[in-house]
């Protein structure tokens, strides 16, 4: 009997670009825990191509707005940033800000639920 070997496909867009900037208001609290980080008013998820931009984008959400890190990973590009609605977004206008201008990326519109 021969073990199954899996296989993962991960797609990664060519270019500079921020591909995800979506700002979550007060989550199901189920979801912080799910997640593994401390419970806040909002979560910010972002995705960033190339991969390692997420350190730059991680770096100035800290520095523009009184937010934690959720979670990043260098190696998907993803971002969660966690704090109040108001700080969230600040931190994600910012990283779209400074990746746009300063850096030439192509940036995200910041979409909400």
């Amino acid at each position: 009997m021969s073990e199954e070997k899996k296989r993962f496909i991960q797609e990664f867009v060519p270019g500079k670009q921020l591909t995800l900037s979506h700002l979550i208001a007060n989550p199901d609290p189920d979801m912080f825990q799910k997640l593994g980080i401390q419970e806040a008013g909002a979560l910010g998820i972002m995705t960033c191509t190339p991969s390692e931009t997420v350190i730059i984008a991680g770096d100035l959400a800290t520095k523009a707005a009184n937010v934690k890190l959720g979670f990043l990973d260098r190696f998907t590009g993803s971002l969660v940033i966690v704090g109040s609605v108001s700080e969230v977004e600040m931190a994600m206008l910012e990283i779209n800000r400074f990746l746009s201008e300063v850096l030439g990326y192509t940036p995200s519109k910041i979409t909400k639920s």
